[in-house]
Parts: structure tokens; C-alpha cells; sequence
């Protein structure tokens, strides 16, 4: 009974260690659109506009690197807000990644 008792610990530790791994916050640098339009909008005219539109009509904030679109979690109107002015801008996002989604944790500005 014993060694199953510290078996069952030893599994537990290794998934609590795998999954602090697992959300170690990154930096990602890319420009800020929506997750329905990615790396294209589709309105014509101002791309920061149709980011805006889109989000108030229930798209999420993205971040587009190179090639890759991350929806982003922004869970404060502070976030929000920052992503919002710097939409269709570079920015620095930090959070953690799962999957195709950041949590995000701080938005500024690129360099």
C-alpha cells in the first residue's frame, strides 16, 4: 500500500511540474489585429478601424508573428484598453501560450 501511495504522489508531482512548464510567460512581438481577420482585414480602408469594428462585434484581440495569429486572452480593461490603442501596431505581448491562445499577463508597445 505503501509504494502505490508514493507512486500516485510521484505521477501527481510530474503533471504539477509539467503543467508550470507548460504556462511559463513568454514575450511574443508581432502586430495587434482580431482573430477573425488575422493578418488580412477585411473592410476596406483603415485596418486599425475594421480591428475595432470586428472586436465590438465579438472578435477576440489577436497578435500576428510573421506567419502565425495567436488569439489573445485579455482579461482587464486595462489590457483592453492598451490593446485597443495599439491596434494595427507593433507591440510586445507577454503571457502564457496554449495552444494557439496567449493569456495575457502586459501589452507595450514595440520597439
Amino acid at each position: 500500500m505503501r509504494v502505490r501511495g508514493i507512486g500516485v504522489s510521484l505521477v501527481t508531482f510530474l503533471l504539477c511540474a509539467g503543467m508550470a512548464f507548460a504556462a511559463k510567460a513568454q514575450t511574443f512581438t508581432g502586430t495587434v489585429s482580431d482573430a477573425m481577420c488575422g493578418a488580412h482585414h477585411m473592410m476596406e480602408g483603415d485596418p486599425a478601424a475594421c480591428l475595432r469594428a470586428c472586436v465590438k462585434k465579438g472578435s477576440k484581440y489577436a497578435l500576428v508573428v510573421g506567419d502565425k495569429v495567436y488569439t489573445l486572452d485579455a482579461k482587464d480593461q486595462a489590457t483592453m484598453d492598451q490593446l485597443d490603442k495599439l491596434a494595427n501596431a507593433k507591440a510586445s505581448v507577454k503571457g502564457s501560450l496554449d495552444g494557439d491562445t496567449i493569456e495575457v499577463t502586459s501589452v507595450t508597445a514595440a520597439k
